[in-house]
């Protein structure tokens, strides 16, 4: 069965949101979970918060477009992975809940002050973590039944050293990304930018670190025969990475260079979700060893060309609109976050 031209272009758009997550949500979660280490006083707490406070719901419009442009345009892959993955996925959803509520309530019950602060780091790393263990096993691949449903053992059976380390690897990539935001945000002159700017090497050499092992483990290991279409694309992603993550930590040493590392290390964050795009290509399940059932493919796991046409048209229309929406947003609470402007 030959993929037409939607079933690509929607394999390779909902990656693009995927990446939009991870860049955007991306360092509002590091931050949350670096949020009660870097944040001493209740002036640099409430200074962490306000930083991520305006943008951090529509953040998370990319990861719900995500998932539902996966349920639309692949719904087999969606029944598998929503269903084989249903306890961790609602232990993201517990986190970003408790997250929320955290925002929401932290500044007007200081009573519960230190209660709030926890439920914002918690709900900050259960995603951050989960988000790559899940990635990890949609690679390595999981266990499937004749009728591609997911056989292996809830949770547990999700967890091994390969996806592991896809967890800390992701989960490294949101710290270094929160840590450059609050440099990028926070007063020049504060102990806050400071500490935050101290992070942001070690962070991101951890992420580089990280990245290595997980590559050289999924290659020679984990998938050694997986071939992809687009090998070529992969390495040129895989050397992208690496520069950007590079020049993030050469922008970070440099006293003027908070935006420069932010943009160099989203730039890293785009790139990584570009190659675990070319890597899958044109799965989008891989079937482990002892699956019963099949890889679920671009081929076999995708609707019809015809509602693939439709949801192009109303992405055309809609995505602009959320375009406008983050520009909007982040023009609008543009610039540096002092005590002195949170105390008001």
């Amino acid at each position: 069965m030959e993929m037409s031209i939607f079933q690509c272009l929607w394999f390779f758009l909902i990656f693009v949101l995927i990446a939009g997550y991870f860049v955007l949500d991306g360092f509002d979660l590091g931050a949350g979970v670096l949020y009660p280490f870097i944040a001493k006083s209740e002036g640099e707490k409430a200074v962490v918060r306000r930083s991520v406070g305006p943008v951090w719901d529509g953040n998370e419009v990319w990861l719900l477009t995500a998932g539902g442009a996966l349920f639309a345009a692949f719904p087999m892959a969606y029944a598998t992975t929503f269903s084989g993955f249903y306890l961790a996925i609602m232990l993201v959803l517990f986190g970003l809940i408790v997250r929320a509520i955290s925002f929401e309530f932290r500044a007007h019950d200081p009573k519960w002050g230190k209660a709030w602060d926890i439920c914002l780091f918690l709900g900050s790393l259960l995603p951050a973590l989960l988000f790559g263990v899940a990635v990890g096993n949609i690679y390595a691949g999981i266990p499937m039944d004749a009728n591609g449903d997911y056989s292996g053992i809830p949770l547990l059976g999700l967890v091994t050293p390969f996806t592991l380390l896809t967890g800390l690897l992701g989960l490294a990539m949101f710290l270094a990304a929160g840590a450059a935001w609050l440099a990028v945000k926070t007063d020049e002159s504060s102990v806050l930018h400071t500490r935050a700017a101290n992070l942001r090497v070690p962070l991101s050499a951890v992420a580089l670190v990280l990245f290595v092992i997980v590559s050289a483990y999924g290659h020679f290991i984990i998938q050694p025969a997986m071939e992809s279409a687009l090998g070529i694309a992969r390495w040129a992603f895989a050397i992208l990475f690496v520069v950007a993550i590079v020049a993030a930590i050469v922008f970070a040493r440099k006293p003027t260079g908070d935006k420069p590392a932010f943009i160099a290390q989203s730039a890293s964050a785009i790139m990584l979700v570009g190659l675990l795009a070319c890597s899958m290509f044109p799965n989008l399940v891989v079937a482990s060893a002892d699956s019963v059932g099949a890889s679920i493919t671009l081929m076999n796991g995708s609707a019809t060309d015809l509602s693939l046409m439709w949801m192009t048209i109303i992405t055309c229309i809609g995505l602009p609109l959320v375009l406008v929406y983050h520009v909007v947003i982040y023009r609008t609470f543009r610039g540096r976050i002092s005590e002195e402007d949170v105390a008001h």
